[in-house]
């Protein structure tokens, strides 16, 4: 037989030998992981106070000051009101006075939590996320509550205003903030990569902060009976602090490609102490204080923790333009009031 006859038996052979042995040695490629096919449509919030619920009362249990967890999570929540239709469920993984750090991953806790990034891990692989929705960054540099503290510590003659003392150096903190923020967002998008999930699969939405006063306090609540800020800081939180702080975060959303959904005027004519003659008209807890908390010595230091956070109405109202927003295409929109007084997610640019 001549040579190339030869090579040719030798395929021949080689062919069926391999034929033989089938999946032995070329098994069927496995597939890909993916987000379960079949299995209950979730939505997520990830964050801190602003979106976890607190203001809103009826906190969940273990989240209220148990074994030291103050995440203070509401079933009042906006994440809970959403209306979406074929979403089974919502789970709340946002903790009160988180850091981003703790929302991404790595070691950070917040009240006894682990990385809210690892509780999504799971949460991902049996569930099938459709949504998830972001509040976080005004815990880290801005420190935002405990500016706060100190406009009402001015208001007591104690410190300068806020405005002059926290703000010159504001912008430099919401600047820092910004690639802490950047590298949570990312964290939240690898993990549900590692879980097969592709960008296509789910909504990453990151929310800003309602400005929580504003100065159309009114003249008898601008003291310990509802909002004692000066009245130079009223108008430095809601003109100067929250609009840079909005900037900060919208500038994370752009860097990840997540969307972004402005609340920053979210809130104007509802902001804590507006409304002397309706309270039940504002969407934010004026000074809260609560005095079973205070006698108790493991409790007192949170006895003033639900204050000028959003109450179980605003958290209602942001659930409607939310809920609009998920439901929309835009990349980005700002929770505007329309002609009939509720909140609509108005497009606006990335």
């Amino acid at each position: 037989m001549r040579p190339s006859g030869w090579l040719v038996l030798f395929f021949v052979l080689v062919v069926a030998t391999l034929g033989l042995a089938g999946d032995h040695l070329f098994p069927e490629p496995r597939p890909l992981p993916g987000p379960p096919q079949n299995a209950p449509r979730v939505i997520v919030a990830m964050g801190d106070s602003t979106i976890s619920g607190e203001g809103a009362g009826d906190y969940e249990r273990g989240t209220n000051g148990e074994k030291g967890n103050w995440c203070h999570r509401s079933p009042h929540a906006s994440i809970y009101q959403v209306d979406m239709p074929d979403v089974a469920k919502a789970y709340n993984l946002a903790c009160s006075g988180a850091p981003s750090a703790q929302v991404g991953l790595g070691k950070a806790r917040q009240y006894t939590e682990i990385s809210q990034s690892q509780q999504l891990a799971r949460i991902a692989t049996r569930n099938r996320v459709v949504a998830v929705v972001v509040a976080s960054g005004a815990n880290d540099d801005p420190g935002f509550s405990h500016v706060l503290n100190a406009c009402v510590q001015a208001w007591a003659g104690r410190e300068k205003p806020c405005s002059r003392s926290v703000g010159p150096q504001w912008e430099r903190r919401v600047d820092r903030m910004i690639p802490k923020l950047t590298k949570a967002l990312k964290d939240i998008q690898t993990v549900l990569r590692n879980a097969g999930y592709q960008r296509s699969d789910y909504q990453l939405v990151v929310q800003s902060y309602a400005a929580p006063i504003g100065p159309g306090v009114a003249r008898d609540l601008q003291d310990l009976s509802g909002c004692p800020f000066l009245s130079q800081d009223l108008r430095w939180v809601e003109e100067d602090a929250v609009p840079l702080l909005t900037a900060g975060v919208r500038t994370a959303a752009a860097n990840t490609g997540a969307r972004f959904l402005d609340l920053s005027r979210a809130g104007a004519g509802h902001e804590a102490c507006s409304s002397a003659r309706d309270p039940d008209r504002e969407w934010f807890r004026r000074l809260s204080v609560d005095w079973g908390d205070l006698q108790s010595d493991d409790r007192a230091t949170h006895a003033l923790q639900e204050s000028f956070h959003p109450n179980a109405a605003g958290h209602e109202a942001f659930a409607m333009c939310l809920t609009e927003f998920l439901l929309a295409a835009d990349r980005a929109a700002a929770c505007l009031p329309g002609r009939d007084g509720t909140l609509h997610a108005a497009p606006s640019p990335d």
